[in-house]
């Protein structure tokens, strides 16, 4: 049962068309929310949109490419046309993880990655925080960061700098922005079971079976409902009191 602790509140969830950013928007409707879906990939962000809608969600989906700062503003703009407002937002797209060592790592996947992953998120905490405080401040801001934003892994340098960078501009919005109540945090997840795992398992060369030990106490991936309920628990009022904090959804990966 999920409660509606987001009743009537205006979110926007990046990279919701597939993986944690759908389970995050399907959540986030069911727990009552208006809902902005924001995705490069059109077509599967709609469909995730009208399945919504068709279960009685309130949302509409912004095609977005999150690197570039007018289709950020422009992504805000539309929330505000269609809803008023915004009070609160995930901002979870990201490419996947670079695959090559330091000494060999690709220049031009690692301009790409940095720009979705690390200025992306940069560009979507800018134009929320400029909306939250015209409306005279107060929300919830989400960064999806990664336990690879603590404890790297090999061959994706990109990727571990860009978490990285991730939990740093989370703490400097925090503190920046807390006297207007506008609360900043991130979320950490470990291995949880999506395409974009999948595709690095398969990448690696990795079986789900043999790979889940080495990165949860719990020796399994985790689901991407379950990153969505903790950002659930950020963005809602439940969390009044946190800020400029990553809350480790990991399986105890980062504990060791």
């Amino acid at each position: 049962m999920v409660f509606p602790v987001l009743q009537d509140k205006v979110t926007i969830v990046t990279g919701a068309a597939m993986g944690m950013g759908e389970a995050t928007a399907r959540l986030f409707a069911q727990a009552g929310a208006k809902v902005v879906l924001a995705d490069f990939n059109e077509e599967k962000g709609r469909a995730v949109t009208d399945d919504i809608v068709a279960a009685g969600g309130d949302a509409f989906f912004v095609k977005v490419d999150i690197s570039r700062g007018a289709e950020v503003e422009q992504m805000v703009a539309a929330t505000v046309e269609r809803y008023g407002r915004l009070d609160g937002a995930v901002n979870n797209a990201a490419l996947t993880p670079d695959d090559k060592p330091v000494a060999e790592f690709d220049e031009e996947y690692w301009d790409r990655l940095m720009a979705v992953d690390l200025k992306g998120t940069a560009l979507c905490m800018k134009y929320e925080i400029r909306q939250l405080l015209a409306q005279g401040g107060n929300g919830s801001i989400v960064n999806i960061s990664s336990v690879s934003g603590f404890r790297p892994q090999p061959q994706n340098i990109a990727y571990v700098a860009a978490k990285h960078g991730v939990v740093g501009m989370t703490k400097v919005a925090a503190l920046e922005y807390g006297p207007q109540n506008i609360r900043v945090n991130a979320v950490a997840p470990g291995a949880i079971d999506t395409p974009m795992l999948r595709g690095a398992l398969e990448q690696f060369g990795f079986t789900a079976e043999e790979y889940a030990p080495q990165l949860s106490l719990l020796n399994r991936f985790g689901r991407a409902e379950e990153i969505a309920e903790a950002s659930l628990w950020l963005v809602s009022d439940a969390s009044s009191y946190l800020t400029g904090t990553t809350l480790h959804a990991d399986a105890g990966y980062t504990s060791r």
